[in-house]
């Protein structure tokens, strides 16, 4: 393969693995090398927060040293150690269940859109093990104030409607607990095992004791965490032991969530692109884009390299999404490319978002030329005749993934502007130098 027939692209890091990688550095008595983590909004709430808590984080070049806490999160003793999540909900979710493993007083705290999403399934497991928690406000939702002095262990009940990441904040907590932790998975919905695996796999990395346990015949049995691929409630369930994390370096490994919008343009655009450094058998959900686009028709293939993805013809498809639900914005530009009707179903949880990406997606599909039609857990794409020739300022809600899926407007022959570029800050601070590539490369500037 050579560079003058394909574009070339190299996304970042995965912004989930960061998050759990200096999460678990932390959490070492011991110093942790974090090689490549990602460098972005999010990651950088992530490790505030840490080392609010006392954690100490030292960035030189790719690598991020972190010391980890003497003796657990430490909080506030008279007034709270204030905790400010801004608008990252990964940060919130992951940080509240590790500061109420801690010691002290802590407030949890945001943007107004923070604000209004829920956090009550993960307090109340949180309360169960004799931690306080106060609201400010609306009840269930941030702000609010912990009072802790430690997870005491045992059985641990926790409810996933809204969030996978309520468990992993929960598993990576577990650790610090005094006595063993059996998280119980409750409730009605089956979700996301992929991320519930990369939490897995740090704690892994880290030497973290941990048995997860399936639910047959009526009789709990150890089953093998990498071959999982559903959370069903009553049906699993998590073993912790006390213990400290420990592991000398650890390499963050390329994310898929960022690579998706570059497939996408090498099977809606007129020239190939190879995206170089991601891998095929990663643990990441968002590496479901290779499967969605394959199945709508498009080629790709594989090397040492990466992957390249062709220009191809594609017709729409009907695909369940609920492991991955961050590629949906992403799919739904690519469906409005195709030939035929694409649906797109168990994406619910999609409302509660950065926005409410399922309104947010249809929309800018339709402001784009396209047609689309949301229902209370799916949305249907049909293609329609784009704008050709026109300059189109597409809404970003305040959301990095609709700002970058949007992008892929610009390959229909429309000037598609992003209506605040810098919201992508957020996970892929570089994406528009990369995404002119794309651009030049497909003649559009």
């Amino acid at each position: 393969m050579t560079s003058d027939k394909h574009i070339q692209i190299k996304v970042p890091s995965s912004k989930s693995l960061s998050h759990r990688a200096l999460i678990a550095g932390a959490m070492s008595q011991d110093t942790t090398v974090v090689l490549e983590p990602l460098e972005s909004n999010d990651i950088n709430r992530t490790m505030d927060c840490l080392t609010t808590m006392g954690a100490e984080i030292e960035i030189n070049g790719s690598a991020t040293t972190v010391k980890g806490f003497a003796s657990g999160p430490k909080g506030g003793l008279s007034e709270p150690a204030i905790l400010e999540m801004r608008d990252s909900g990964t940060t919130c979710r992951l940080i509240t269940a590790v500061a109420a493993a801690g010691k002290g007083l802590f407030r949890v705290q945001g943007t107004p859109r923070m604000h209004q999403r829920p956090i009550s399934a993960l307090t109340a497991a949180i309360r169960s093990q004799g931690i306080n928690v106060t609201f400010a406000g609306r009840q269930g939702y941030p702000p609010m104030t912990i009072e802790t002095r430690g997870f005491s262990g045992g059985i641990v009940d926790i409810s996933l409607e809204d969030s996978s990441q309520y468990l992993s904040g929960l598993l990576l907590a577990a650790p610090l607990a005094r006595e063993e932790m059996v998280i119980n998975v409750i409730g009605r919905k089956a979700v996301s095992w992929p991320y519930v695996a990369l939490t897995l796999e740090v704690m892994e990395g880290f030497r973290v004791p941990f048995s997860v346990e399936i639910l047959k015949d009526g009789k709990w049995e150890k089953a093998d965490w990498k071959k999982i691929t559903r959370v069903v409630p009553g049906e699993i369930r998590f073993r912790v032991q006390p213990s400290k994390y420990n592991c000398e370096e650890f390499k963050v490994e390329a994310d898929w969530s960022s690579a998706s919008y570059f497939a996408a343009a090498g099977a809606v655009g007129r020239k190939p692109v190879m995206i170089k450094g991601v891998s095929v058998d990663s643990m990441q959900g968002d590496r479901a884009i290779l499967d969605i686009l394959k199945k709508m028709g498009a080629y790709i293939e594989y090397d040492n390299h990466g992957i390249t993805v062709h220009p191809s013809k594609l017709h729409g498809v009907e695909v369940d999404m609920g492991l991955c639900p961050d590629l949906v914005p992403t799919v739904c530009a690519t469906a409005a490319f195709a030939e035929g009707p694409t649906v797109i179903k168990n994406v619910a949880h999609l409302r509660i978002k950065e926005c409410d990406r399922l309104e947010a997606s249809a929309n800018e599909v339709i402001r784009a030329g396209g047609k689309a039609e949301v229902y209370k857990d799916s949305i249907k794409v049909m293609p329609g005749k784009f704008r050709k020739g026109e300059k189109i300022v597409f809404s970003t809600y305040d959301d990095h993934r609709l700002a970058m899926s949007t992008a892929i407007y610009g390959l229909a022959g429309i000037k598609a502007v992003a209506e605040d570029p810098g919201c992508v800050a957020k996970s892929f601070p570089g994406f528009w130098d990369e995404w002119k590539k794309v651009l030049k490369g497909n003649g559009c500037i």
